[in-house]
């Protein structure tokens, strides 16, 4: 049984200090049953995915049947999902997993988060500790900071921000170690970031909208060395909804607006070493998907790669096979991933600039996709995409994330 998405919605991302959690949730449910056509009624169970506000609001346990009852949903099995940034990412792959088993006809999966608490600064960066084995964080900080060791900080700016995500120090030893590894330059990491946030100018959800240079990436304020805060993702409120259906429901939605999932793949960490990059979570997950899929990374047109930083975007590129390990920043350089080159990335924004709005971010990376295969993306358009792929990776365990999801999309054209 095909399984396809029919119904996308998200808000705008940024700062929503006026927005509840479910404030956020009805408007992304209300765009994507509109976009679908259907009623609520129509649903027949829902995900709901959000990793902060029990954190934050103290809201644990029941966090989408309070959000979803408070839109109206009753009756229906709500399921709650939290795995850090692959949050929404792993609701879907659970949806389509009750669809594809003939379980549901018709299911909801929600991502939304609030990020900003102007009052709860602390509380804001101390949440991101609980993405990782709060156990075992000072042995992995170790051995993550080990990575980047050969390549040492420049004496000029080993002074980095004093307020910064714990996990900023962690893609800065990644980044490191690929330099040393690779010869990757810091240059190259500011192009991934320049691209994004010129990408974001094209899309009217995004939290930054202004177009940025290389040089400009470059001299920006430095988090923490080699990555200034251009190469960040910055902390986002919104919220992204899917509606996912059988085959048998496509009698009444419009057919041609539907993109199938033609394949999943989902992986967590391992016990590796930094060398052995293809036990890389990622590279699992995306193995998994390819074979579920029989497709292959050559014939992806367009992607969206969890770029939470801009090396990221380099690291998960060679992950999921658009190119060679060591190949992601001459890649990057050469302006292949932009929008017009051969292999277009993060054409929204990526989370660099579109925004991250952690348990949101992958259900809007999908709406990105759909968006793309139904031609519907205006001046950001992929010329003739037909097939996507989605990677979103959440929380850190050992020298990796915790969580890894690969989607693959395929147009109702293809």
């Amino acid at each position: 049984m095909d399984v396809h998405i029919v119904g996308i919605g998200a808000t705008p991302l940024g700062k929503h200090l006026d927005k509840s959690v479910k404030q956020l949730t009805a408007l992304a449910v209300d765009a994507a049953l509109a976009d679908a056509g259907l009623d609520k009624s129509a649903i027949g169970a829902a995900w709901f995915c959000n990793t902060r506000q029990g954190a934050l609001e103290g809201q644990h346990g029941v966090r989408g049947q309070a959000s979803l009852r408070a839109y109206g949903f009753e009756n229906i099995p709500i399921f709650n999902t939290d795995n850090a940034c692959a949050s929404s990412s792993s609701g879907l792959f659970q949806a389509y997993a009750a669809v594809k088993a003939g379980l549901v006809e018709i299911a909801l999966v929600v991502g939304a988060e609030k990020m900003n608490y102007p009052d709860k600064r602390d509380a804001m960066f101390e949440a991101f500790k609980g993405s990782w084995d709060r156990d075992l964080a000072d042995e992995h900080i170790t051995r993550l900071i080990a990575m980047g060791a050969a390549m040492p900080v420049p004496e000029e700016f080993r002074e980095g921000a004093a307020e910064r995500s714990v996990f900023m120090d962690i893609y800065a030893a990644q980044a490191r170690f690929h330099m040393d590894r690779f010869g990757t330059t810091q240059r190259q990491i500011a192009t991934v970031a320049a691209k994004n946030h010129n990408h974001s100018v094209l899309n009217p959800i995004a939290q930054y909208r202004f177009p940025m240079t290389v040089d400009a990436v470059l001299t920006d304020k430095l988090i923490i060395w080699p990555l200034t805060r251009a190469m960040c993702a910055p902390m986002s409120d919104g919220a992204g909804a899917l509606i996912i259906a059988a085959d048998s429901a496509l009698a009444k939605i419009e057919r041609r607006r539907a993109v199938r999932i033609r394949g999943m793949g989902v992986s967590s960490s391992s016990n590796r070493a930094a060398e052995d990059y293809d036990q890389h979570l990622t590279r699992v997950a995306a193995t998994a998907c390819y074979e579920r899929a029989g497709i292959g990374p050559e014939a992806i047109d367009v992607a969206e790669l969890h770029d939470a930083s801009a090396i990221a975007e380099i690291l998960h590129a060679e992950n999921v096979g658009f190119c060679a390990y060591g190949e992601g920043g001459p890649m990057a350089e050469s302006g292949a991933t932009a929008l017009g080159g051969r292999l277009p990335i993060n054409v929204s924004g990526g989370l660099l600039s579109k925004g991250h709005p952690i348990g949101a971010t992958g259900a809007i990376q999908i709406v990105e996709l759909v968006t793309q295969l139904r031609g519907e993306a205006g001046e950001r358009q992929v010329e003739g995409a037909r097939l996507a792929l989605a990677e979103n990776g959440g929380g850190f365990h050992g020298i990796e994330e915790a969580a890894c999801v690969v989607t693959m999309l395929e147009s109702a054209a293809a």
